[in-house]
Parts: structure tokens; sequence; C-alpha cells
């Protein structure tokens, strides 16, 4: 029994390695271990402890075993079940994570409404917990309240839950206003100087902030001499390095304007709980923001976040990829506009109701229903455009639905250098996707889906993509460790089976 434990979690390990694109030899020097001794975990000939298990799930940012953890590990799925009924749209996972990093600027308590229960906000209030600030589940575990200490303990900081979440780089906007120099770790394959972390220091350097990182660790020096004394021009329109010159820019004292910046769902979210917290800001849903900095924040407050159009996304994916009519509530419309003009051109059946208001009184919502469709394959490319074009995060769940047309689908992933890739494991399940190159991808449809046990790929949206199409191939699926799924979606696999589906959460171990 040992022994076919052993084979067990080294397949687990294999598949990890592999979907992180690294040979046995970068594993082994992560390790500091042997390519010799990784391979022999690897084929479950090699005894290998609680401790070593866990370091080589830190080394692949995977989840290989967990132990006294009450998450599910694995999803068996059996699919070719329509879907019906409705179901809501929960709350921004990424304007949650925002507002969490945002609740450093004030001393006052703050109440965040309906708050994603996700490992990737769990991971941000172990962070703050680490550091003084006091979070708690109140009204039967729906929403959270957060409240400050006097004086933030970051030399207590959790580092290994702040590398377990990029958001933590959204620590920096407000941290600087707190203290003069501070560490903060950093989610490993982040470095200063590449495309995801230079546009964030460019405009945070006018308002004094100095960084220099060693040994996984930011090192932070404020110059409070120094303040932003004409626009900041954003040199990547990217949702993050907007809110984190937001975040700073709330309680600098003075007017900050901020070019080229986002103006995404999440981001607007950031604006309206600024104003609540007393901070103007002007040109909200456009590119050029006005800050009117408030440099002292002691507030009580309680905002409610907007729902999530990315999770709407993958509702209205799933009923197409099932060919269902399934109703999907509480979708905020304005950002989900360019998606539904392509669908429609691709001949998708649904209708929408008159537009209301979420419960923070700014962002439009509608109730959309999606019908079983004949759809043809666009005659344009699919590709992503900062908001208002078709949303980044959006892309990958076109690559099931094109799955599911008539014809031919390219689609350009321009923006990350590796996603596109792991949208070809559905050829696992019966799809016909040609890669022509790390950033675009040829689907053929359409697709008859085959069930399949396969590992989770480690991006959170193509992990969801490819349950999506388990529920529609006929048959058994099982897809294994799906940490990265529960980052970013709330309980998925239930809400899934309260409209049709059968998914079931089991562990090996």
């Amino acid at each position: 029994m040992a022994d076919d434990y052993l084979v067990r979690i080294g397949k687990l390990i294999r598949d990890a390695r592999q979907h992180r694109g690294w040979t046995q030899s970068q594993l082994a020097e992560a390790l500091g271990t042997s390519q010799s001794a990784v391979n022999r975990i690897e084929r479950g000939n090699q005894n290998i402890s609680l401790e070593m298990i866990a370091r080589i799930g830190e080394a692949l940012d995977s989840e290989i075993v967990s132990l006294g953890y009450a998450g599910p590990m694995h999803l068996r799925v059996v699919g070719g079940r329509r879907l019906s009924g409705s179901i809501d749209v929960k709350t921004s996972k990424n304007a949650c994570v925002a507002l969490l990093c945002a609740t450093l600027l004030n001393k006052g308590r703050t109440v965040l409404r309906r708050v994603a229960r996700i490992e990737e906000v769990y991971r941000l209030l172990e962070v703050l917990g680490s550091i003084g600030v006091r979070t708690r589940w109140i009204n039967d575990g729906v929403d959270l309240e957060i409240v400050p200490p006097g004086e933030l303990e970051m030399e207590a900081i959790d580092a290994e839950a702040a590398r377990r979440t990029r958001s933590i780089i959204m620590f920096l906007g407000p941290l600087l206003h707190r203290m003069d120099h501070f560490k903060l770790p950093y989610a490993g394959g982040c470095d200063l100087g590449t495309r995801t972390i230079e546009p964030h220091m460019i405009a945070l350097r006018r308002f004094g902030l100095d960084i220099a990182a060693t040994e996984g660790l930011y090192h932070a020096q404020v110059d409070r001499s120094v303040a932003p004394g004409r626009p900041i021009v954003l040199t990547e329109r990217g949702d993050t390095v907007t809110e984190n010159a937001l975040l700073a820019a709330a309680r600098h004292d003075g007017v900050t304007v901020i070019r080229n910046a986002s103006s995404n769902y999440m981001v607007q979210d950031l604006c309206f709980f600024l104003e609540a917290l007393g901070v103007r800001v002007d040109g909200i849903g456009t590119t050029t923001l006005t800050v009117h900095g408030v440099p002292n924040i002691d507030v009580d407050v309680d905002y409610s976040p907007s729902e999530d159009p990315v999770e709407a996304m993958s509702l209205l994916a799933a009923a197409v990829v099932t060919e269902s009519e399934l109703t999907v509530r509480r979708v905020p419309i304005e950002f989900l506009e360019i998606e539904l003009a392509v669908l429609e051109e691709m001949g998708l059946d649904h209708d929408r109701t008159p537009e209301y208001f979420a419960d923070n009184g700014r962002t439009r919502l509608v109730d959309l229903t999606v019908r079983p469709s004949k759809l043809e394959a666009p005659i344009d490319k699919i590709h992503p455009m900062p908001f208002p074009g078709l949303n980044i995060d959006n892309v990958p769940f076109f690559a099931a639905i094109a799955a599911s047309a008539q014809g031919k689908t390219l689609i350009h992933d321009w923006v990350y250098d590796n996603r596109a890739i792991y949208l070809t494991d559905l050829n696992r399940l019966g799809g016909r996707l040609q890669l022509l190159d790390p950033h675009r991808v040829l689907v053929e449809g359409p697709t008859r889906w085959r069930a399949a046990e396969m590992m989770c790929p480690p991006a959170l949206r193509p992990a969801v993509v490819v349950l999506l199409a388990m529920m529609a191939a006929d048959g058994t699926s099982v897809l294994r460790n799906v940490y990265v799924i529960n980052r970013g979606y709330e309980d998925l696999a239930e809400r899934l089976n309260s409209i049709g589906a059968q998914i079931e959460i089991f562990r090996d171990i």
C-alpha cells in the first residue's frame, strides 16, 4: 500500500512539474537535490517526507498533497448532462483582493459585503492577520470585518502566505504612507525589471518609494520629500498597476493625475471604495483618473463590491458548451458587452432583462438567459484588449466555445507568455486545437468531447475551461489538483451541481 501511494504521489509531482514547464533538472535545482533523485521520486521509487512534498509543492506553486485542509483536491465529473434553472454571479475576486489591500489606508473599521470566500482572499487574510490587522467573518460568514491596529507589525508578516498570492504587490501603495521603510515578500516568478513589476515601480517612485529586491524580499524605503509634480503616465494599462497608483495617491496630500489608467471593473470598484473613504476620484471609467488625496483616513465604512464579470463569462460558457438553457443572474453587463457582441455574431440565442444596479449603487447588472445555439466560428480572431475591449481573463473561455462552433477560430492571447499553451490541454478531451506559437491557438470545431483523467492546468482560467469541457464530455472525467480553481472561484463544483452538473469532490490522501 505504501508503494502504491509513492507511485501516485510521484505521478502528481511529475504532472505538476510538466505543467509548470520544468525539466527534472530544474526542479532538482530548486530543491537543492539531484536530477536522479527527482526521477526516483516521480517513479515512486523513493521514500518522501511530508516536508519534501511541501517543498516540491511550493517550488511548483502546486498543492501536491493536503493534510488537515478542508478544501478539495480532485474533481470527478460525470459529463454529458444539461444544465438548467438559474444561478447568481458572485462578487468579484479581483475587486475583493484590491479592496482588502485598500483597507490598509483606513484607520477605522471596514465592512466588506459578500466577500468571495476563495483561496486568494484567505491568503491575504493570513497576511493581514500576521501584521496585526483583525479580520473576522460576520453575518453568518457572509461579510468581512477588518479593523487595523495602531501600528502594523511588518516584521511578523506571514511570508509563506504572502508568496502564494500575487496580490501582495498591492500592499506597496498603502504601506508607503504608513512607514518609512519596510520589507515585503514577493511571489516566486515576480522579479524587478520584468514587465509585470516595473510599471508598478515607475508609478510608485513618483511618491518617493524606492525598492531593492534581495532573497525573495522587497526592501522598501520612502523619501517623504518626493511627490508627483506632474501627471503619472502608466507605461502599462494594467489593472493592478492602476490600483497601486490609486492606493498611493489616495493618502497623498494633493491632487494626483493618473494617465493611461485601466478602467476595468476592479479598478472602478476600488475607486468607488476610495470615495466611500472620503477620497474624491474624477474620471472613473476613463483612462485619466484625478485623485484628490486625503492624508489621514479614519472612517467606519461599509461597502459592497460588485459582481464578477469573469465568473459570469464562465457560467455563460458552461451553458454554451453543454448546450443548455440557463439563466445567469446579476451579470455586470458593462464589462461583458464586447463578449456578448462576439457571441451574437457567432449565433448565440440569448436575451437579457432591463438593467438594474448592483449593491454598490453604481455597477449596472442584468439577468441573461442563454439557449442552445448552432454556433459558427467568428470571422475575426478572438483577442483581448484593455477595457472596454474583450476582457483578458475571458479569452480562454472562447477556446471551449470556439470548439463547440462550426469552423476555425484563431485565438490570440498576446498578454500572457504561456497561457495559450495550457488551452491545448483540451485536446486530451477531444478538442482540435493547434498551437501556432506561445500566444496563438487555432481552434477547429465542432468537437465531440470525450472523458479523460488529467492534471489541472496551473493557470486559473484554462483550468476552468478544462472543467467545462469535462462537463460536456460523455462519460466520467477526473481533474486532479484543483487548488488553482479554488484560488478564484467559491464552491464552484457545488454551485454547478445546483444547476444540473454532476461533480464529485474527492481526495486521494
